[in-house]
């Protein structure tokens, strides 16, 4: 089982948004086909796009933490040693936990207001709560990933090992 699990960790998100992104390019191929041989569009195909898309974001968000991929400003990085960086990396990743339970607890409030009242999608008529909750899905997957980057942060400071900075786009 712990293969299973360590699978998810090296790849879970990656596999998550395989999925979603392969669902987009379907739909939105299907729906353009219809468009143009058939004059025909239809609304479910616009909705499974733009809550893909949206999945897509918040998926692609947890994974950006794990990779330390998403957008700094790292010029004051080369500047200091080793240890101060890792305390800024620390700093940083308290800073995103503190803004992600802030975003979890209203967004999970925004499911928890549409399965009360029961609302559903205009085109496919299911319940939106699927959708809405494409937002704490995410900032709960960002939360874990947060956890595990401030332990080896954490890990690495104690041991006194530079600390994991990602991949750079640019050098």
């Amino acid at each position: 089982m712990s293969n299973v699990l360590q699978a998810l960790d090296r790849n879970g998100e990656r596999w998550l948004l395989l999925v979603f992104y392969v669902m987009l390019v379907l739909t939105m191929f299907i729906e353009v086909v219809r468009r143009e041989v058939f004059a025909y569009s239809s609304i479910w195909g616009e909705e499974i796009v733009r809550y893909s898309f949206i999945y897509l974001a918040w998926i692609g968000a947890a994974a950006a933490v794990k990779e330390r991929g998403h957008i700094r400003i790292d010029v004051l990085m080369q500047y200091v040693g080793p240890r101060v960086k890792a305390l800024l990396y620390i700093f940083g990743d308290l800073v995103m936990v503190f803004v992600a339970i802030v975003a979890f607890y209203w967004s999970l409030e925004t499911v928890l207001v549409s399965a009360k009242f029961g609302s559903v999608t205009h085109g496919l008529r299911i319940s939106q709560v699927w959708f809405l909750s494409a937002v704490p899905f995410g900032f709960g997957l960002v939360l874990f990933r947060l956890a595990q980057s401030l332990l080896r942060d954490l890990r690495d400071f104690r041991d006194g090992r530079p600390v994991y900075e990602g991949d750079k786009l640019f050098d």
